[in-house]
């Protein structure tokens, strides 16, 4: 099938729902051999500011000669765009072809059981980061932090937490604390954390 085939069979066969766990991933990246997709990952949290930051953190580490893999949700325009791969000096977004193996293998790999479309999808891009070698891997949270998707990575080179505010609050939590707290999962022991300026006014809220 074509990418666009691919994207309406996934859309068809895969839960389009937000369910929030672990479990379903860390089985999925466990049959691709996939928890540690590249040896150097950032990851990005937070409620404002995270596609920024993880574009402003790919753009640094690829003028000063790295190669780059970053993760994004959603796209912009294409969804191609969601999965960058890391070049000398730049980044360009996987291409269909690249795109439509990835797809095709997870699916094989996992074999009609259930799986939301992000999952599948995080999966897919897990795939691709571990074939490109690249020096770094920036991954940015769909959704919370803590039962992201993209969580299954245990240690981080470093995480990162941008503002956070209101948001998502029939999966985080009603209070600012209770969404903090979701946020903060990627945080791991014994990893560098790196904590933007947050609004304290908003923690009574």
């Amino acid at each position: 099938m074509k990418l666009q085939e691919w994207l309406e069979h996934i859309s068809l066969q895969h839960s389009k729902a937000i369910d929030m766990g672990l479990d379903r991933m860390r089985e999925m990246v466990g049959r691709l051999d996939l928890e540690r997709p590249a040896e150097k990952v950032v990851t990005v949290a937070g409620t404002n500011g995270k596609g920024s930051t993880l574009t402003y953190i790919s753009s640094i580490l690829s003028a000063s000669g790295f190669t780059v893999d970053s993760y994004i949700s959603p796209h912009l325009v294409h969804f191609n765009e969601r999965i960058k791969i890391g070049r000398r000096g730049y980044q360009e977004d996987i291409d269909d072809a690249a795109l439509e193996d990835i797809l095709l293998e997870c699916e094989q790999v996992n074999d009609g059981d259930p799986i939301t479309i992000f999952e599948l999808i995080t999966a897919a891009a897990f795939l691709k980061f571990s074939q490109t070698k690249s020096d770094f891997l920036i991954l940015e949270t769909g959704l919370g932090g803590r039962l992201d998707a993209t969580n299954v990575i245990q240690n981080p080179l470093v995480s990162v937490i941008t503002p956070i505010g209101i948001d998502h609050q029939q999966f985080l939590g009603d209070s600012i604390q209770e969404i903090a707290s979701e946020k903060a999962g990627i945080i791991k022991d014994k990893c560098k954390t790196v904590l933007s300026y947050q609004d304290l006014s908003l923690i009574h809220i």
